[in-house]
C-alpha cells in the first residue's frame, strides 16, 4: 500500500483504462416550510421522484405528520400522501415544475456531520454534475478538478459517464444484526449507449473499467451482461453488494473512507474481500480523513 496526492492519479492507471463517474448533480433538496393548519416548522428532504409523480421525502418534526397535512413553502405547497414508511413520506407539491421550484427554494442538503457553512454551494457539487436528481453527492467525484481530468486524458485513460440519483438510503446505517436481512431502497440509474460501448470496448482491448465512487459501482453492476460488459439502460435499482456478490464489470474502484455499519463498506467488503480491513487499519495509522470531504484509495478487485 503506497501513499499518493489525488493528483497523481494518471500516474497508477493505464492508457487503456476507462474511468466512469456519477454525473448527477445534487438538487437544493432540503426545504423549510409551516404547517398551514398549525404554523409548525417543517423541514423537508426532498429524496426522489416516483414514477406517479409524487415524491419521497424524509420530515422533521415527523412525529404529528399524516396524510392530508399541507405544508406551505414561499412559493408553493406540499401535500403528504403517505407514510411514514421507515422514516420516509409521500409528499406532492402543487406547481407545474417541481424541480425548478425546489431549486429555487431549497437549500444544498449536506451531510449531517458536517457542522459549518459553504461559502461556495458548488464545491458539494462534482466537476461532472451535470443532471439534478441526488439529494447527496457522489464524493469519490469531489477530489477530481480540471489539472487531474486533464492529466488523466494527457496520460490517455478515457472519462465516461452513469447517473445514478443518490439517495440517504445508500448512507442510512444498517440497524440489523445479518447482513443478508437488509434492504436497500430502490435508487434510479442510468447507462448511457456511449458509456455502454466505452465499457464493453475497453473489456476488449484489455484494459481496466474504473469505477469513480459506488454509485458508479451499483449501476454498472445493475446493468452488467453477463460477458463482463455492460448494456445501455435506465431503471431502478435495489442492488445490495456485499460480501459474495458477483463483480464482473468494474475492476477498479476509488472510494472514500466510510464508516462501519454502512452499505458502502459492505460493498468494499464485497469487492476486496478481507483485504479491506488491512487497508482501513493502515488508513487510520496515516491519518486519513474520513467521510464525505475525507481522503480516497484506489484498489483493484480482489473479491468474487
Amino acid at each position: 500500500m503506497t501513499d499518493h496526492r489525488f493528483l497523481d492519479m494518471a500516474d497508477l492507471l493505464d492508457p487503456d483504462d476507462l474511468i466512469v463517474v456519477n454525473e448527477t448533480r445534487v438538487r437544493a433538496a432540503r426545504l423549510t416550510g409551516t404547517r398551514r393548519a398549525t404554523g409548525g416548522e417543517v423541514e423537508l428532504l426532498m429524496l426522489d421522484r416516483r414514477d406517479d409523480g409524487s415524491w419521497e421525502a424524509l420530515a422533521r418534526p415527523a412525529r404529528r405528520l399524516r396524510p392530508g397535512v399541507v405544508i406551505d413553502f414561499k412559493g408553493f405547497s406540499a401535500t403528504i400522501v403517505d407514510g411514514p414508511d421507515q422514516g420516509r413520506f409521500g409528499v406532492t407539491l402543487d406547481v407545474e415544475d417541481p424541480e425548478t421550484a425546489i431549486q429555487a427554494e431549497g437549500t444544498m442538503p449536506l451531510p449531517p456531520y458536517f457542522t459549518g457553512q459553504l461559502d461556495d454551494p458548488n464545491r458539494y457539487q462534482t466537476i461532472f454534475a451535470a443532471k439534478p436528481g441526488s439529494a447527496a453527492a457522489p464524493t469519490a467525484g469531489l477530489h477530481f478538478t480540471e489539472e487531474v481530468k486533464k492529466r488523466l486524458v494527457g496520460r490517455g485513460v478515457m472519462i465516461a459517464t452513469v447517473d445514478l440519483h443518490v439517495s440517504m438510503d445508500t448512507f442510512r446505517p444498517m440497524t440489523v444484526d445479518d447482513i443478508d436481512d437488509h434492504r436497500i431502497q430502490s435508487e434510479w440509474c442510468s447507462v448511457p449507449e456511449a458509456t455502454a460501448r466505452a465499457v464493453n470496448e475497453t473489456r476488449d482491448r484489455g484494459g481496466r473499467v474504473v469505477a469513480i465512487g459506488t454509485t458508479v459501482v451499483r449501476t454498472l453492476e445493475a446493468m452488467a451482461d453477463g460477458k463482463g460488459g455492460v448494456s445501455a439502460a435506465e431503471r431502478r435499482t435495489d442492488l445490495f453488494l456485499k460480501p459474495g456478490s458477483v463483480f464482473s464489470v468494474v475492476d477498479v474502484l476509488v472510494t472514500n473512507f466510510h464508516l462501519p455499519g454502512s452499505t458502502l463498506l459492505v460493498l468494499l467488503a464485497g469487492f476486496m474481500g478481507n483485504a479491506w480491513r488491512g487497508a482501513y487499519e493502515t488508513a487510520l495509522k496515516r491519518g486519513y480523513r474520513f467521510l464525505s470531504f475525507g481522503d480516497a484509495m484506489l484498489v483493484e478487485r480482489t473479491g468474487t
